[in-house]
């Protein structure tokens, strides 16, 4: 009877064993997250993180669900929390949720970036459910998928797209474009030259990069040759950036560098000529004279 309670326990045991690593297993496979792994972010400004995650047990809403946000090393270091006393000090009112939980969408946003604020962060999402009336929360931390922030102190240079020659009255057409991960704050993009038309594009070039751009269109005068235009970027936080070109612009081609020319050489020599006949009249009136006053 000994050595079969001892079996019985063994199976047991083996069995428990196997349910819990394929529970585990299944747990695992069931809480995905993607977070991008490295982002550039200006000391100063604000960052935007995209983050989603992915279940297998259907569509969950919102109200049952947590995101946090921690550092990698220590999961009680909120840098997230929806109650805000479980929030780090140093994080307090510089971090927001953008996403959606029940979209699965976990997006975090930082402002006022500072120079420490390197990472690891990793997103961790509780599930509240009820049993017997009793809440229990089962908690999934993605320290797997974690983002660290590039510090950033100096802002990045506008890029300038521009023709190399500017026709004197026809419209001349200049793109400037700067790279930025704060599509919440975009930067202020703005021109030291009166234009007929702005426009502004605004798009996600994907890994939480975004760019915003400004097309400039004029008209250039002759008086604008030779002079310079900036473009420059404000971010958030008051950072600004420039960037300058110089402008060429090509006089149209017209008669009247013939005509006047042609006109002002004839105007002299009739002027000429008129003054050598008066000239000559008046000479031979004076030998005229001379030889009257001989006789």
């Amino acid at each position: 009877i000994p050595s079969r309670n001892m079996e019985c326990k063994t199976k047991f045991m083996i069995t428990c064993m196997l349910f819990t690593i394929i529970c585990s297993s299944v747990s695992s496979d069931e809480w995905k997250a993607t977070v991008v792994k490295s982002i550039d972010a200006l000391v100063g400004s604000c960052v935007v993180v995209p983050c989603s995650f992915s279940h297998t047990g259907g569509n969950l809403p919102s109200s049952r669900l947590r995101g946090i946000w921690h550092e990698k090393n220590d999961k009680k270091s909120n840098i997230y929390h929806e109650d805000p006393i479980l929030i780090k000090d140093d994080f307090k009112g510089r971090t927001k949720m953008l996403g959606e939980l029940g979209q699965n969408n976990c997006t975090l946003e930082i402002t006022q970036i500072r120079i420490h604020d390197n990472g690891p962060f990793c997103f961790q999402v509780e599930l509240v459910r009820t049993e017997n009336n009793d809440p229990t929360k089962d908690k999934f931390s993605f320290v797997e998928d974690c983002v660290e922030l590039n510090m950033i102190t100096e802002p990045p240079k506008p890029t300038l797209i521009q023709p190399k020659t500017a026709t004197q009255g026809e419209p001349y057409i200049v793109t400037c474009s700067v790279i930025h991960t704060c599509p919440t704050h975009v930067p202020k993009l703005t021109w030291n030259m009166d234009s007929t038309k702005v426009i502004v594009h605004h798009k996600d070039i994907k890994h939480g990069n975004w760019e915003t751009q400004s097309i400039l269109t004029v008209i250039p005068e002759e008086k604008d040759d030779n002079r310079e235009i900036t473009c420059t970027a404000e971010f958030n936080g008051g950072l600004k950036s420039p960037e300058t070109f110089t402008l060429h612009v090509k006089r149209i081609e017209n008669c009247n560098h013939i005509i006047i020319p042609a006109v002002v050489g004839i105007g002299t020599a009739l002027l000429f000529g008129i003054f050598c006949i008066f000239m000559e009249k008046k000479y031979n009136m004076w030998n005229r004279l001379s030889r009257l006053s001989r006789r």
